[in-house]
């Protein structure tokens, strides 16, 4: 009896085939977790593998108690003016094990970056936290690290909805945010400093929130917003050149589309960009949940002299994708809708097919359709490259407030999704890191010592990650390096040492941790994490 006999009822037949195509697919789930405690509306994962998550604070209660006498009492507030709910913990992917941490002011719609000691700066919000900076130091699991709010130093501008950026001199540049056509820098220069390209490209439904900055390896910034771009010169604070327009519409928030500059190699002087997805224009103003998102991506050589958009179109129209950079150069697109736009309640037909962007394909043989999830995952979700290879998933809250009785409710579920090369059938090529530095050099060549079970047959690449703060689709300060590498030679006890040059300079590479991945054969190694410092 083959599958389609009409002996089979209809609706088993439906199911079989659902079973079928997704036991072909590339790529696994699992769940971490049922019940974070908050749902993560910005997220990024620390040098001691632990994952800071974080939620507004005046969302009400949450689903995880701080520590008993710990309370936040805001006489202003509106849900709960004396509040005992955790809206940020700590995770540990390891253990399990999740510990509230207290934070006092607005977080909504903030941003941050890693600053090169470690530190997670966090800056903006709204209300109490618009011009609200704070530090996260992190620690061993074990450990009692905590929010530090700094009452010495403010924003010079509110920002709500803004992007961070490390520079190449350790600090940090924040970048606009709603009503802000400005940008400003941690440790303060001189105040906020006019950037009226932002406003250039408002419209009615704004689409120059949180823009997309890359730092390019010339030391320039790629800042992008609405369907335009420029380079931005931060140590003159000045616009040097515009980039053509981006066909297909608006992609930055609330048309939701997503961007990530493919890895660094080679002599480092050529970086691509890619910019995928968004809400077709109006589905904002209109509050249409059912207009189709679009699937077109633009690629582009931010370093060209004569830069041009290279266009593409994914399987799945997808707004709210989350464009994670995985230690192989390949990008993960994961979450999202295929309809509607950014905001409360705005989407709807969940995209649960991840997809796999592969750089190095021919155009039309780039996306790779992966294995389905389960769980949507709309507004206020994230996505974030853990040390082991895997990617890590939370939030997904598009309600005012918790709600569970609904749709798509407010999901507190963590999740963990395995790309192919963690398959038990590619085990015998991963490559195990047995010795490198704690602390590398700008430039320094330094040995990497690897083991596999299988003898190495290729060159082995030694990729760097950086730890991204991930929030609304993008993840900002996300880039991967690629090492220059001598081929693996190998030693009496079986391992291979391989010989790596450091990136030459703070523009290639920012000072501050990196996850350090051997990749044998397309498989990486569970990452180390290496200081480079000036």
């Amino acid at each position: 009896m083959d599958c389609y006999s009409s002996q089979w009822p209809p609706l088993l037949i439906f199911f079989a085939l659902i079973i079928f195509t997704r036991a072909q697919l590339p790529g696994t789930w699992e769940l971490l977790v049922p019940n974070a405690g908050i749902a993560s509306m910005h997220t990024a994962v620390t040098r001691f593998n632990t994952v800071v998550l974080l939620d507004r604070t005046n969302i009400g209660p949450s689903r995880k108690m701080l520590p008993k006498g710990h309370c936040r009492f805001d006489p202003k507030e509106i849900v709960l003016k004396r509040d005992c709910y955790a809206h940020s913990v700590l995770f540990d992917p390891q253990t399990k094990q999740i510990r509230p941490l207290m934070i006092l002011t607005d977080t909504w719609c903030s941003s941050g970056q890693f600053l090169p000691d470690g530190t997670l700066l966090h800056t903006g919000g709204d209300l109490d936290g618009h011009n609200k900076i704070r530090k996260f130091e992190p620690c061993e699991p074990n450990g009692s690290c905590d929010w530090v709010e700094l009452d010495d130093v403010k924003l010079s501008e509110g920002r709500w909805y803004a992007t961070n950026q490390i520079l190449p001199d350790g600090s940090v540049i924040i970048v606009g945010g709603r009503g802000a056509n400005t940008v400003e820098y941690y440790p303060p220069r001189n105040g906020a400093v006019s950037f009226p390209f932002l406003y250039e490209v408002e419209d009615h439904q704004m689409d120059n929130l949180y823009p997309y900055v890359h730092l390019l390896p010339n030391g320039h910034l790629f800042i992008f917003a609405n369907n335009r771009a420029v380079l931005y010169d931060h140590e003159t604070n000045r616009v040097i050149r515009e980039y053509p327009p981006l066909d297909g519409g608006p992609r930055n928030y609330p048309s939701a589309g997503s961007s990530s500059m493919l890895a660094l190699e080679g002599d480092y002087s050529t970086a691509m960009i890619v910019v995928c997805g968004g809400a077709q224009y109006g589905a904002f103003i209109e509050k249409s949940t059912d207009t189709p998102a679009h699937g077109s991506c633009g690629r582009i050589v931010a370093t060209s002299p004569d830069p041009v958009w290279e266009m593409e179109t994914m399987p799945f129209g997808r707004i709210m994708g989350d464009m994670v950079m995985l230690p192989t150069g390949e990008v993960l697109i994961i979450n999202g809708a295929q309809a509607g736009t950014q905001g409360f309640e705005m989407a709807s037909n969940p995209c649960l097919y991840p997809l796999l962007y592969r750089p190095d394909q021919p155009a039309g043989l780039r996306f790779m359709t992966l294995n389905p999830g389960t769980v949507p995952r709309l507004y206020h979700s994230t996505a974030n490259l853990l040390p082991d290879g895997r990617v890590l998933l939370a939030g997904s809250n598009p309600h005012y407030f918790y709600k569970f009785n609904a749709e798509f409710p407010t999901e507190l579920r963590i999740e963990a999704f395995s790309p192919e090369y963690l398959s038990p059938d590619r085990a015998n090529v991963r490559p195990v890191i047995e010795e490198i530095p704690d602390t590398v050099r700008y430039g320094e060549v330094f040995n990497v010592l690897i083991s596999a079970p299988l003898p190495v047959v290729e060159i082995v690449q030694v990729n760097l990650g950086s730890a991204p703060f991930a929030t609304h689709s993008f993840s900002q300060g996300q880039r991967l390096i690629k090492l220059t590498v001598t081929p693996s030679v190998p030693d009496s006890s079986g391992r291979y040492r391989i010989g790596c040059t450091a990136p030459p300079n703070g523009a290639v590479a920012p000072p501050g941790y990196y996850m350090v991945f051997a990749v044998n054969q397309g498989v990486p190694s569970v990452a180390r994490w290496v200081h480079l410092v000036k």
